[in-house]
């Protein structure tokens, strides 16, 4: 079992909670208190989880200067009061920053029985296969 330390934990229920914030502010059409929210959850999620150090060697090392920019953008957009830009540029930055990790993420997501069925519909599928790249890359 993995062994993840007391701040590692609030670091997930605080990222958990973020993306749910986040998922009920798109699916109430783009409210601007509940994304503001689920953004700064995400965010003091990922840095308990990591630790701030890494955290922010993360978001500002010198090849993902353009992702960070913009995941930062969209964040400070949908605080300014446009949630519908703010978000959409921040998923731009979002996919940028995690371009590695979304090729292991569909593969992962491929092997979960239900989920995987979805995935492999023929217009998911392509969308799938766009995000996480081939889908035996990753395989070992």
């Amino acid at each position: 079992m993995l062994d993840i330390s007391d701040s590692q934990k609030i670091g997930l229920g605080l990222a958990g909670f973020g993306v749910a914030f986040l998922m009920l502010g798109v699916m109430l059409f783009f409210d601007r208190g509940l994304l503001a929210i689920g953004n700064i959850l995400f965010l003091s999620g990922l840095t308990f989880i990591i630790g701030f150090r890494r955290t922010f060697f993360f978001f500002f090392q010198r090849h993902k200067w353009k992702a960070s920019a913009a995941f930062f953008t969209g964040f400070l957009v949908v605080f300014i009061g446009y949630p519908l830009i703010g978000m959409m540029i921040e998923i731009w930055g979002f996919i940028l920053l995690f371009r590695g990790f979304l090729p292991i993420a569909v593969s992962f997501l491929r092997r979960i029985p239900i989920l995987g069925s979805i995935l492999n519909l023929p217009i998911i599928s392509k969308i799938a296969d766009k995000l996480g790249g081939d889908a035996y890359r990753s395989m070992v």
